[in-house]
């Protein structure tokens, strides 16, 4: 449904482009849009290259495992379907911490592998309970510091591309806690119909 949501609009920016005789101005708004899409790309490779090496250090370190060892009852108590030393747990730790940092595109793969470790624990086709309290939390992630958004303020010269930090940790809170909330009604509600 998205995707013919964006080829109407596409389509009728076009038409009325024609219709105005304006569409030497989107030509020239298209290849400017892609030189500044390029380069935002280039920009943030490094942010994420840069975050990337600090948690490939961290999990060398032994900090991620010491981090699993840290919240392992709050772990246990939102996923009580995994066993404690399953290679899930870590995997979803990883990916809280990605989140935390802001490193959404760093914490996909890191949430792949978690729901892959989780479905060799699920014998059925439907998702287990975990798996979508995961995705629950995994959406919603606190993220104390916007990594890739600060970024994306630099490289359009923000006078304070820090200043979103404080907004960003009390929204994100919110919507992991009612995330949360959503989770555990619709799972009670489900239990209780048994």
């Amino acid at each position: 449904m998205v995707n013919y949501i964006w080829v109407f609009l596409a389509a009728s920016g076009i038409i009325y482009a024609m219709w105005n005789g304006t569409m030497d101005e989107v030509n020239e708004a298209i290849f400017n849009s892609a030189d500044d899409a390029v380069m935002l790309t280039i920009s943030l490779i490094s942010v994420l290259v840069f975050w990337l090496g600090l948690m490939k250090i961290a999990e060398e370190a032994g900090l991620l495992k010491r981090l699993s060892r840290l919240f392992e009852p709050i772990l246990k108590k939102l996923f009580p379907d995994i066993p404690a030393k399953h290679p899930a747990m870590g995997y979803i730790l990883s990916n809280f911490t990605a989140n935390l940092f802001g490193l959404g595109n760093a914490a996909t793969p890191l949430g792949i592998k978690a729901m892959q470790e989780m479905k060799k624990l699920n014998p059925s086709d439907e998702a287990s309970r975990s798996m979508i309290t995961f995705l629950a939390l995994n959406t919603s992630s606190v993220t104390l510091i916007p990594t890739t958004v600060i970024a994306i303020r630099m490289q359009y010269d923000s006078v304070s591309p820090t200043e979103i930090v404080g907004t960003t940790i009390m929204a994100t809170s919110i919507s992991t806690i009612g995330a949360l909330l959503v989770d555990r009604f619709f799972y009670f509600r489900r239990v209780r119909r048994k």
